[in-house]
C-alpha cells in the first residue's frame, strides 16, 4: 500500500519533483526554494495538512523526517532524502 501511494501522488503530481512536507519547517522551505533556484517544478504535499499520510510515506521509504523528496524524472519515482540530500544530488 505504501508504495503505491507514493507511485498515486507521483502519477498525479504532473511535475519533475514531489516533496512531501510538514508545517514549520526550515529544511522544507530550504528545499522548495532549492528547486526554485534551480529552475525545477515539485508538487508539495503537506503532511500536517491532511494532504499525504506520513505512515505510508515512512512504510515506503524509512525516512522519518521531513522534507521527503522523490526525483519523478524518470520512470519510477526515485526517492532521493532530504534537503542534505537534495542539495549533494543537484550539484
Amino acid at each position: 500500500m505504501s508504495e503505491t501511494t507514493i507511485i498515486n501522488d507521483a502519477a498525479n503530481a504532473g511535475t519533475e519533483f514531489l516533496v512531501y512536507t510538514g508545517n514549520f519547517c526550515g529544511y522544507c522551505t530550504a528545499a522548495k526554494r532549492l528547486l526554485e533556484r534551480k529552475n525545477l517544478s515539485f508538487t508539495e504535499l503537506n503532511f500536517d495538512a491532511g494532504q499525504a499520510e506520513r505512515s505510508d510515506i515512512v512504510a515506503a521509504t524509512g525516512h522519518r523526517t521531513v522534507p521527503v523528496i522523490l526525483d519523478l524524472r524518470q520512470e519510477q519515482p526515485m526517492f532521493i532524502g532530504g534537503f542534505d540530500q537534495l542539495q549533494a544530488y543537484l550539484s
